[in-house]
């Protein structure tokens, strides 16, 4: 029988050491294990977590299992998207244009203003010394202020004919009607039968400057002579007279009695802007209009002589056919507002 001196020799450690290796190894074992799933479980998590949501939605095949298609389609319906053929139409509507309806023209008309009358005329006065008539009045009153233009009767403030030949009677009578918001229409006749004038915004008086607004302006008319009568001359030979009625009429009437207009050639100059020369008027002179030492129209103390040229204030032409220089024949002042 062996001896316990000749038994294999095993090498054994005392059970305080292999407890204490073993928990070393163990603990280096979770320390290792703790720090991979730190890493990696935070990700694999969320992950996980997610598809899981996704799939917890998908309809289960024949087979039990989710398809790759129910996968998608889920995954549509949990984010909620339209459809394909719903975002076209949707974008369609809103990109689509709608033209605006037809403008059409307002129905809306002005009244046409009722016809001037002309007051003043003394009934002494002959209508040869009568220089602004009514149809002439109606063109002047086309380019006046709109205000104005509703003012349906005229004033005579001042003539030649009725008050005497003095440019200071002219002031004094104006001088009344300074201040006020109504307009002034000068008429001028030469002693050609040229009649023109202007529009002026204020009563003219002496004054050591400029005055008057833009809404002043020159202007030229002329009177063109009558159209015949064609009714007056004989019918020619070849004409039959069998059925024919005989008319006759006066000359320069209507068949209601009333008087035909005058035939007249307007032009007026309205403000240029240049400068803002429009009214100048001394006890010695009246003007309006000037620019390089000439006036549009200029009249002297006695309203014998006057003095129309190109000016920048208007950029008119001269007013009178006679020349830069011409002989006063007649003088009127005409004042419009209430």
């Amino acid at each position: 029988m062996p001896t316990p001196s000749s038994s294999p020799t095993r090498s054994h450690s005392p059970p305080s050491l292999r407890r204490s290796s073993r928990s070393s190894s163990t603990s280096r074992t979770s320390e290792t294990t703790a720090s991979g799933s730190s890493y990696f479980t935070f990700p694999v998590t969320y992950s996980v977590n997610g598809l899981l949501r996704r799939l917890s939605g998908d309809t289960p095949s024949a087979s039990g299992q989710s398809t790759p298609s129910n996968m998608s389609k889920s995954l549509s319906s949990s984010m909620h998207w339209p459809h394909n053929s719903q975002r076209k139409k949707d974008s369609l509507s809103h990109s689509s244009y709608t033209p605006a309806p037809a403008r059409t023209a307002s129905p809306f008309q002005p009244p046409p203003l009722t016809p001037l009358t002309l007051t003043g005329y003394r009934s002494n006065t002959t209508d040869e010394a009568k220089i602004l008539s009514r149809s002439l009045a109606e063109e002047i009153r086309l380019l006046i202020p709109p205000r104005l233009q509703l003012v349906e009767q005229w004033s005579l403030v001042f003539s030649l004919e009725q008050d005497g030949v003095s440019l200071a009677t002219l002031y004094k009578k104006c001088e009344e009607y300074r201040g006020t918001r109504g307009g002034f229409v000068l008429v001028v006749k030469d002693a050609g039968g040229g009649i023109f004038g202007a529009f002026l915004t204020e009563a003219p008086h002496p004054a050591p400057h400029f005055f008057g607004t833009g809404e002043c302006f020159l202007w030229r008319a002329h009177i063109l002579p009558p159209i015949p009568d064609m009714s007056s001359l004989p019918l020619p030979p070849s004409a039959d007279t069998t059925d024919m009625s005989r008319m006759t009429t006066l000359s320069g009437q209507h068949g209601d009695g009333s008087h035909s207009p005058d035939r007249i050639r307007f032009k007026a100059f309205p403000y240029s802007g240049i400068n803002d020369y429009l009214m100048f008027c001394e006890s010695g002179f009246l003007s309006v209009g000037g620019g390089d030492g000439h006036y549009g129209l200029w009249l002297d103390d006695n309203l014998e002589t006057g003095v129309s040229s190109r000016c920048v204030t208007f950029g008119n032409e001269p007013l009178s056919d006679e020349g830069t220089k011409f002989d006063v024949l007649g003088v009127e002042i005409w004042y419009i507002g209430a």
